[in-house]
This record gives structure tokens, C-alpha cells and sequence, in this order.
């Protein structure tokens, strides 16, 4: 490896170690109805956004919430301490389709529609506030 690109990995390397993510994968529900608690998060504060997916009425809502906790979890144990309020914030939370399940439902005339169950990967990432404004 030339010396440019081992000072632009130690460098994305670097910019990494504050960051600390958790994925979920293959999540029974479609990545159409988690994107949409994927939203609520996005951007949001870390212990804002538990409080928001706690009291959300989604199904997908419990399992993110979840995920979140893995997330500054994970956090915790790379920075060997605990997570202050108003310290972390969700950077980015993407929902990715997973495998699909395909089913063949009789229907009129003998014919077959085909039944898609859908799964999807979510992946969140948490991030200290002042690497935000850096």
C-alpha cells in the first residue's frame, strides 16, 4: 500500500473510533414500515430518541429502540465509560431490504399470485455530539 492511501486509512480508521453501530438483520417486517421509524430517529439526540420509540405505536419501533441500546452499548464498552444526556446522537440509521420469502397463493381460474415476505437489515450508527460539529 502507497504511503497516500496509509495516511487515508489511518485517517478514516481515526474517524471511525468515536463511532460505535449495531445491525439488526433479517427483520421480519418490511423495509417499508421500518424506514418510517427509521425516520423518527434520524438525527436525533440518543436518549431522545429511546423515549421517542418508547412511546411509538409502530411494531418495528420496539425492536429499533432495542437496536438503539445495543448501539450506545457498544459505544460504552469501546470509550470504557458511560454515555452522559444530551452526549450521543443517532448519526445515521439506513434499513436495507433482506431476503425475501416468496409464497404462491391459489387464485381465480387456476392461476397462482405470488406472496412476497419481506425482511430487512438496519443499521444505526451513534456518534459523540462534538464529532458532529467538528
Amino acid at each position: 500500500m502507497g504511503k497516500r492511501k496509509r495516511i487515508a486509512a489511518d485517517a478514516r480508521k481515526e474517524a471511525k473510533q468515536a463511532v460505535s453501530l449495531a445491525k439488526l438483520n433479517n427483520v421480519p417486517t418490511s423495509p417499508r414500515k421500518m424506514r418510517l421509524v427509521a425516520d423518527m430517529v434520524r438525527g436525533m439526540e440518543a436518549f431522545r430518541a429511546l423515549g421517542v420509540l418508547k412511546f411509538s405505536n409502530k411494531e418495528a419501533a420496539a425492536r429499533v429502540e432495542k437496536l438503539l441500546l445495543s448501539a450506545i452499548a457498544n459505544w460504552e464498552a469501546k470509550n470504557e465509560r458511560k454515555a452522559e444526556s444530551g452526549e450521543l446522537y443517532v448519526s445515521s440509521i439506513y434499513v436495507d431490504g433482506g431476503a425475501m420469502l416468496k409464497r404462491m397463493r391459489p387464485a381465480p381460474q387456476g392461476r397462482g399470485y405470488r406472496i412476497r415476505k419481506r425482511s430487512n437489515h438496519v443499521t444505526i450508527e451513534v456518534d459523540t455530539l462534538n464529532n458532529k460539529q467538528n
